[in-house]
């Protein structure tokens, strides 16, 4: 194969494809319906003359069986007034006309079967209309129903364009706080462990002062707590005599562990 031809087959290829994405079968049906309706409307402008025709030769042969009637009652009224040349006169002109009508009547029954022939044509296509206009009615409906499904079956699948976009924004989104979220949990370790130092705090806080701090907070509070403890200890309310009376209770045996006030000040 040339490389002509091979170019022109390749561009037909190309130009077929890119018509195929682009016909939408909805158009085409509707085109092709219009083009029947106005082949349609042809077909009947055509029986509508042919009819238009039949009419003037019926009246062309009105008029001359009219014109028949009247010379053939002239040759009778000059025959009887004994003019005899006028009587061949009209009869010669009544056989004129004569021929004239029998061309007509020849005439007539042509347009007859033609305006017959056409107006079962007109009917014939009426028919074959009226099952296209059906048929794509039909069609178009199922084209609609199946794109509209498919549309929907590609959202869902992610796999459109248009999801497919989301869904890459989506990933990208994900994948961007996930490394935030692990630079962030980094950082906050490094802070803990001493290998970086928060910059709200003063420049001159080294991480020993820091944890002398945090044990001497700690000291603080549990002497806090066993002071409260001690309050609430001297403010208990003494036993009842009823109390007193009531038969002694074994005393649990004491705990192993010692009292959780000796190992705070401890």
């Amino acid at each position: 194969m040339s490389l002509a031809r091979r170019i022109a087959a390749l561009f037909r290829i190309k130009i077929g494809k890119a018509l195929d994405r682009a016909e939408d079968p909805r158009e085409l049906l509707d085109y092709s319906y219009e083009r029947q309706l106005e082949l349609l409307t042809k077909v009947r402008r055509g029986v509508a003359d042919v009819a238009t025709s039949r009419k003037r030769v019926e009246l062309q042969l009105t008029q001359l069986e009219q014109s028949s009637t009247k010379l053939e009652s002239q040759a009778q009224q000059a025959l009887a007034a004994g003019r005899e040349d006028l009587a061949r006169e009209a009869l010669s002109r009544r056989a004129a006309v004569t021929t004239q009508i029998a061309d007509l009547q020849e005439q007539e029954s042509v347009i007859q079967a033609e305006e017959e022939k056409l107006t079962l044509s007109a009917q014939r296509l009426q028919a074959k209309v009226d099952i296209f206009r059906t048929r794509k009615e039909t069609i178009k409906a199922s084209y609609t129903a199946a794109e509209a499904e498919t549309h929907i079956s590609e959202a869902v699948t992610g796999i459109s364009e248009e999801m497919g976009d989301v869904g890459m924004a989506m990933q990208r989104a994900e994948d961007k706080t996930q490394q935030l979220q692990a630079r962030a949990s980094a950082l906050d370790e490094l802070i803990d462990s001493g290998a970086l130092e928060d910059a709200t705090l003063p420049a001159s806080r080294d991480d020993i002062q820091a944890q002398l701090e945090a044990a001497t907070k700690s000291h603080d509070i549990e002497a806090e707590l066993a002071g409260m403890k001690a309050q609430l200890s001297a403010s208990a309310p003494p036993p009842s005599l009823e109390a007193e009376e009531m038969p002694a209770v074994p005393a649990a045996e004491p705990s192993k562990e010692p009292p959780e006030e000796e190992s705070t000040s401890r």
